[in-house]
């Protein structure tokens, strides 16, 4: 049986949610295995010594199960174990913020559950999206909207675009990849796709101090290159273009000869 796998690193509750697994019901059937609340800059955490507690749940109708676990967790565990049969393709996201560049690929949740699917043998589709020029580029503010009910046409949009990369990655069959896709946030399916390298990335200071001896998250969307960026997933995706990205491992690229045209890809330069 052919199915796919949805996951996420936003959670059970995330707005991308409901209208990501509608969109990729229509390619094939779905199974919906989700953290049961947000559990991002996890990587390809697995957990080891706790049990992983999985529960039904109901989310806009549709049928879902929320772990406790991280996003890798969820992979695995319907991959080898909730299940009769694994599936064909593993999508996960659409996170809310670009996960490019080797920074973010190292630390997303979101990524991590589709590097999980590679070990297993299925081939996955992470996605994500955020806003370089948005809110004065104030991924606060940005990000507020995002969560709000005003982003819902956002969400039908990328969602859409999604499902028609699921499609073709499901035409393609195994091919031993996993890909990362950025969406500008306004993109739809007329945008351009463009074939990209993982920029060389770090951040900064993710944590300020709250009180003494507390430190608390409190992100502010610092991205610096170490080389540079043109032909990058980080510059395309600043540039209004969708950043496809095909990689085996953090840094390694991969892009199997037939994929670039079942994904859409119009652009393949650097």
């Amino acid at each position: 049986m052919t199915w796919i796998l949805v996951t996420n690193d936003d959670g059970i509750d995330a707005a991308a949610l409901p209208p990501l697994a509608r969109a990729i019901g229509e390619v094939a059937p779905i199974r919906v295995v989700v953290p049961d609340t947000e559990r991002s800059w996890i990587s390809k955490a697995i957990t080891r010594d706790d049990p992983i507690r999985v529960e039904s749940v109901t989310r806009d109708g549709i049928e879902m199960f929320a772990t406790s676990g991280y996003p890798a967790d969820c992979v695995q565990v319907a991959i080898n174990v909730m299940f009769d049969t694994p599936p064909s393709l593993v999508v996960s996201g659409i996170n809310l913020g670009f996960n490019h560049g080797t920074a973010y690929l190292q630390s997303s949740g979101t990524v991590g559950a589709v590097l999980e699917a590679y070990i297993g043998g299925i081939d996955g589709l992470a996605l994500s999206t955020g806003t370089p020029n948005g809110y004065g580029g104030n991924f606060r503010d940005w990000r507020n909207w995002a969560l709000s009910k005003d982003s819902a046409s956002m969400w039908e949009r990328l969602a859409a675009i999604s499902a028609e990369m699921a499609a073709g990655m499901l035409q393609g069959g195994h091919m031993g990849v996993t890909v990362n896709v950025n969406f500008p946030q306004d993109a739809d399916l007329t945008t351009e796709r463009r074939l990209t390298t993982v920029a060389d990335t770090g951040y900064g200071q993710l944590f300020r101090e709250e009180s003494p001896g507390v430190y608390v998250h409190d992100y502010r969307g610092l991205l610096h290159h170490r080389s540079v960026p043109d032909g990058t997933d980080v510059a395309t995706v600043n540039g209004g273009v969708i950043s496809v990205a095909a990689v085996r491992s953090i840094s390694e690229t991969y892009m199997p000869a037939p994929l670039p045209s079942l994904l859409g890809v119009t652009d393949t330069t650097d």
